[in-house]
């Protein structure tokens, strides 16, 4: 379990850093919680039913559901960012140092 915060995490990492994740780890968990929020206010954007995302995504209702739902677990950073460009969404990485 950490210890102290590393104070120069972003809010959303610092959650996860929190619950015991290593620093690495933390930002790559936010990254997942980000592309997830752009997934699902695009979909809520156009208005899409849970059946009518699983079809634009390629996949199925149950996993609209739980990506409707937050369930990060359930989705890896390179399955997101496919969802992600099979509806247009074009997410970028920057590297900062």
């Amino acid at each position: 379990m950490n210890m102290g915060r590393v104070t120069s995490l972003p809010l959303a990492a610092a959650c996860f850093y929190d619950l015991g994740f290593d620093e690495a780890e933390a930002r790559v968990l936010e990254m997942r919680a980000e592309l997830m929020a752009a997934l699902r206010e695009h979909i809520e954007k156009k208005g899409w039913t849970q059946s009518e995302a699983a079809k634009k995504l390629a996949t199925t209702q149950p996993r609209v559901s739980a990506l409707m739902k937050g369930a990060w677990r359930d989705f890896s950073a390179d399955m997101l960012l496919v969802l992600a460009g099979r509806v247009g969404l074009r997410p970028t990485l920057k590297l900062a140092a």
